[in-house]
């Protein structure tokens, strides 16, 4: 399982459960990343997709406590994720968000896959800083692009330790 997510140049990742940028190229990779893959999201999460509809084309898993929602599988706990997530492929699922599903699942993630934007957006949810996360190693990073405005790089993180399900 890994995390994927943009982050700021603070490590922030939204505001008023919104993105803080519109970034083409990292959309773009989100979508090719995850098209046809398992995704992981909380409730909130999921109503800040347009519509507040399941992303399509992929397995949409809800943690949540709410109940039920239409088109997605919901799980009210970790243990009713871990079992739910056991019928894939690791390399198959990924933590989208938001602040405390990535607090709560990051720990079981081997790695991450993090497009660092070079501007602050006035987050108020942040993802933790795996450049100062003890067990985290960065083992690849992009050149520098140009996106929507925004200096980027796409980087990826490996979870030394992951824990297991």
């Amino acid at each position: 399982m890994k995390a994927i997510v943009a982050v700021d140049a603070e490590w922030g990742i939204g505001r008023d459960n919104k993105l803080l940028f519109s970034v083409p190229e990292d959309m773009k990779f989100f979508r090719e990343t995850t098209i046809g893959k398992v995704i992981v999201v909380g409730r909130k999460t999921l109503e800040s997709f347009p519509g507040g509809k399941p992303l399509p084309r992929r397995t949409n898993l809800v943690l949540t406590t709410k109940g039920k929602i239409d088109g997605v599988v919901t799980v009210a706990d970790i243990d009713a994720l871990m079992r739910e997530i056991g019928g894939f492929s690791s390399e198959d699922i990924f933590v989208c968000g938001g602040a405390s599903v990535y607090r709560t699942l990051l720990p079981f993630c081997d790695g991450a896959l993090v497009t660092k934007i070079d501007a602050v957006g006035g987050a108020d949810a942040f993802f933790p800083n795996l450049d100062e996360e003890k067990g985290w190693k960065l083992v690849s990073e992009s050149e520098v692009k140009e996106s929507g405005g925004y200096k980027i790089k796409f980087c990826g993180y490996v979870n030394e330790h992951p824990r297991k399900p």
